[in-house]
């Protein structure tokens, strides 16, 4: 004949039994999401630029994307990007990765150019890094918004 005490025991062994597999659980399901884009730029005094991509998940979520960043600081010229790429931290689903990013950056190019740039969005990281064409030569703070494009 079980007790009272030997069943509420059992019913907290199997609490924590069940509280130690829900966190490796929720680690599994995450994914690892990539974006690949084109950018046009152009600065004088405030930094403008708009453009499109697409993202790609490893668990098959794709979407595309529009692209839009705005920024101030000491800045100047024009730039296209043709050959950008991201790497977003893990996400539990590819809708994490829209919204709007802060970064920090300084470039420096002319003619063919390369750039790399850390963008937050509170827990989501984005790295970024671009290959393009023109003249460009700053430092910018900038708020870059990514939305599904239409």
């Amino acid at each position: 004949m079980m007790t009272k005490s030997r069943v509420a025991l059992g019913f907290v062994v199997l609490a924590f039994s069940l509280l130690a597999v829900a966190p490796a659980h929720a680690v599994t399901n995450t994914t690892k999401c990539e974006m690949n884009f084109t950018l046009t730029e152009w600065a004088a005094g405030v930094k403008v630029a708009h453009g499109s991509g697409t993202i790609t998940c490893d668990n098959g979520q794709t979407a595309r994307v529009k692209l839009d960043a705005k920024g101030v600081g000491l800045t100047a010229g024009k730039n296209v990007v043709r050959d950008g790429h991201g790497k977003f931290s893990e996400v539990s689903d590819i809708r994490e990765v829209f919204g709007d990013y802060a970064s920090a950056g300084a470039s420096a190019g002319a003619g063919k150019s390369a750039e790399a740039q850390a963008l937050t969005k509170g827990p989501v990281s984005l790295a970024l890094t671009a290959k393009g064409t023109g003249v460009e030569l700053g430092i910018s703070v900038e708020k870059f918004t990514i939305s599904r494009a239409e």
